[in-house]
């Protein structure tokens, strides 16, 4: 029975696309983690808008209060 051995060559080609898939990898990782950051600041934006339109809707007008306090 022979055991061959790959050549130099070919192992170095291998542990060259194992280096690029895992460098692509993180890259495609960090990526999606600036997406989904965005994403999340964009959402909480807009969360922070609606909450100030209806806190405004909400609150009391202050020519409203005035008329209140004039007939009364």
């Amino acid at each position: 029975m022979q055991v061959s051995i790959a050549p130099p060559a070919v192992l170095g080609a291998a542990r060259g696309r194992l280096h690029r898939w895992s460098v692509e990898s993180q890259q495609r990782a960090r990526r999606n983690a600036m997406v989904a950051a965005t994403e999340c600041a964009q959402r909480r934006a807009e969360r922070e808008e609606v909450d100030d339109f209806f806190a405004a809707l909400r609150a009391p007008r202050a020519d409203d209060a005035a008329r209140r306090t004039a007939h009364a």
